[in-house]
This record gives C-alpha cells, sequence and structure tokens, in this order.
C-alpha cells in the first residue's frame, strides 16, 4: 500500500530530522558551556549526545536482527501496487504505479521467462521497456542505501562515544571547580624589601663550580708568581 510506504519514509525523514537536531542543540550546549563554565549546560548536551546514541544503537540492532524487513516491505507494496493497476488500468494505482517505476527507474516485474506479460504491453513502452525489472532495481536501491546508512550509523555511533565521554571530562572538571581557561588569572607574590630573587638550585651549584675554577687558577698563579697570596680567593668566591 502506497500510503504505508509514504508514512515510513515520512518517519525515517522526520527521525533524520530530529537526530539532527539533538545534535546540534547538544553541541551548542556544550559549547555554551565550555564558555560560561555551567555544569547544568554542559550535563544538558551529554543528555543530547547519550539520546542520539540510543536512537543509532536501536537502529544498528534492528538493523541487525532484521536485515531484510525493509526490502521485503517494499517488495510487497510495489506487488500489491502493480496488480491493482494491471486489474483496473483507468485507476489510480496506474499512476501511483508509474509513479513507482520513475522513482526506482524500472518497469513491470518479468515473467519466469524473461519476458514482460501481455498485461504489461501498455506500461513498458519504448524506453521503459529497456529498463531492468523492478524487483531487482528496488532491491538493488535498497542495499545501496543500506549500506551508506551502516556506515553513516557506525560513524554516528563512534562520534556520540567520543562526544559523551568529552563532555562527561569537561562536566567533572567544572564540578570539581577547576577553571576551564586560566589565562589572565596568575599572579605575582609580593617580593619582600632588600630581598634578591633566588635562582635556581641547578644555577647555584654551576655558578659555585665556576666560583672553585677561578679560585685553583688564583692557587696555581700564586704557586708561580710567589706570595701574593690566596688571599684575594675568598673574596672572589665571596663576590661571585
Amino acid at each position: 500500500m502506497p500510503d504505508a510506504g509514504h508514512q515510513c519514509l515520512c518517519v525515517v525523514f522526520y527521525t533524520g530530522i530530529s537526530l539532527a537536531g539533538l545534535l546540534t542543540l547538544g553541541a551548542v550546549l556544550s559549547a555554551i558551556a565550555t564558555v560560561r563554565e555551567a555544569g547544568g549546560l554542559m550535563a544538558g548536551g551529554f543528555l543530547c549526545f547519550a539520546l542520539v546514541f540510543c536512537v543509532l544503537m536501536q537502529m544498528a540492532f534492528w538493523k541487525f536482527h532484521n536485515p531484510a524487513q525493509v526490502e521485503d516491505a517494499m517488495l510487497d507494496i510495489y506487488d500489491l501496487v502493480y496488480e491493482k493497476a494491471v486489474k483496473n488500468p483507468s485507476g489510480t494505482q496506474w499512476q501511483e504505479l508509474v509513479a513507482i517505476q520513475d522513482t526506482f527507474l524500472c518497469c513491470g516485474k518479468r515473467t519466469a521467462s524473461s519476458l514482460l506479460g501481455s498485461s504489461e504491453a501498455d506500461l513498458c513502452l519504448g524506453e521503459e521497456a529497456t529498463r531492468q525489472d523492478c524487483l531487482q532495481g528496488i532491491r538493488s536501491f535498497l542495499r545501496t542505501h543500506g549500506h551508506i546508512t551502516s556506515t553513516l550509523a557506525s560513524v554516528g555511533l563512534a562520534s556520540m562515544v567520543y562526544a559523551m565521554l568529552l563532555s562527561s571530562f569537561l562536566w567533572f572538571a567544572i564540578r570539581s571547580g577547576r577553571s576551564l581557561d586560566r589565562k589572565g588569572t596568575y599572579t605575582l607574590s609580593p617580593r619582600a624589601c632588600g630581598c634578591q630573587p633566588q635562582e635556581p638550585s641547578f644555577f647555584r651549584h654551576f655558578q659555585e663550580e665556576l666560583a672553585l675554577h677561578h679560585v685553583s687558577e688564583a692557587c696555581a698563579l700564586h704557586d708561580r708568581l710567589g706570595p701574593s697570596g690566596c688571599s684575594d680567593g675568598p673574596r672572589l668566591l665571596q663576590d661571585n
């Protein structure tokens, strides 16, 4: 029945629109929550991502357990419309059958002898007679789009897992009181008067070794030149 097929397409379309709206809402809430560091908004974004994840999981589960249900339903609808159109060519079923065949670029159903039946003489004329069988056309069309849908669902599931992990991490960071943006929040503690900044221990150790090296050189020079004294050594060490 065409009405059932149309309703099925409408359900799929509105489901896709709803998922896109939830994704957009979750992304907006997460972005605002990150800027304002609002835990409630971040929780709302996480909820949106979780809902999309649940819907995609349900779709994947249904696709795994009922891989041919959509294909069988579409073929049954086409068979019913085809039989009514052939029995009553002047009725509205004929226009519906022609619309279906134009959508899938096919024509009629082939008999066991691979020839078009006599009742299809007026249905497949001219270029339409060279089209493929509608049963094969609908089946190949649905399988191709089914593979595309499965790929998109897999990518969507992976993206939702990543989004939920990221939003939960940001939520815990916000709830723990740690700022997500520390730019401009660093301050310098006041220095006491007369206190010199302490250098790192590595540089102090290096300067001490350098001073001792100068002292040893001064003592060696004293041994060669006479008693000019190593007395300047401590002063040199103190200066350094």
